[in-house]
């Protein structure tokens, strides 16, 4: 059985969670807090399996992975069930792009190691952390918004969930707890929440999970 280190907040986990349940993938949870004890990330036994030091990390059988990205185009060729890319090239290119708009443009930014950061060497306090948060989520959402716009059906693209809305629902989840106003962002919304009547999002919802308080 696969093994998927997370953490019930952590909005990269949430997207493999995602995929895992959507293709109906049976897996163990293995919590790595990432605040408590300084950061269970940084212990000597998760850097023994993940140097980078972060969150989610999937084992299967001899194979350890890092990054979620990577993790969803390994269980997406390695378990082709309810697949979440199209055989066209030209609409799985499309949500490829939709979807490293959030992983490489938004996410990043919004880390929380670079929130730690912010706070360490520049004094920021919480306030200023939401502030910064809520400035490269917008900025980012309205390049998303504007794809929707163009190329949305139900869901990211056409009737059907892909990758583009398993990446981009733990982003509006983070909007919602950064208190985002989503008024400017009517496609965004209406996709998470359609996306959130569907029992694979909504069993890998953060607050569901073994680790959650």
């Amino acid at each position: 059985m696969l093994t998927l280190y997370s953490y019930w907040r952590s909005s990269a986990a949430y997207r493999v969670r995602i995929a895992l349940h959507y293709k109906g993938i049976e897996f163990d949870t293995q919590s790595v807090h990432l605040v408590q004890d300084g950061g269970q990330q940084h212990s000597d036994a998760y850097q023994q399996l993940n140097p980078s030091q972060l969150i989610p990390t999937l084992k299967d059988g001899d194979l350890v992975i890092g990054q979620s990205m990577a993790i969803l185009q390994y269980l997406e060729e390695r378990y082709p069930q309810s697949p979440l890319l199209p055989d066209d090239i030209v609409k799985r290119a499309h949500i490829q792009s939709f979807a490293l708009d959030i992983a490489c443009d938004i996410h990043p930014l919004n880390n929380l190691r670079v929130l730690q950061h912010l706070t360490a060497k520049f004094k920021n306090n919480d306030d200023q952390n939401q502030q910064w948060y809520r400035h490269w989520l917008a900025t980012g959402f309205k390049v998303l918004e504007e794809k929707l716009r163009r190329h949305g059906g139900l869901f990211c693209y056409g009737d059907q969930p892909t990758l583009a809305d398993v990446v981009l629902v733990p982003q509006v989840y983070n909007a919602h707890r950064y208190e985002l106003g989503m008024d400017d962002f009517p496609f965004i919304q209406s996709v998470y929440e359609r996306c959130n009547d569907i029992e694979a999002f909504a069993l890998a919802a953060p607050e569901v999970q073994p680790d959650a308080p």
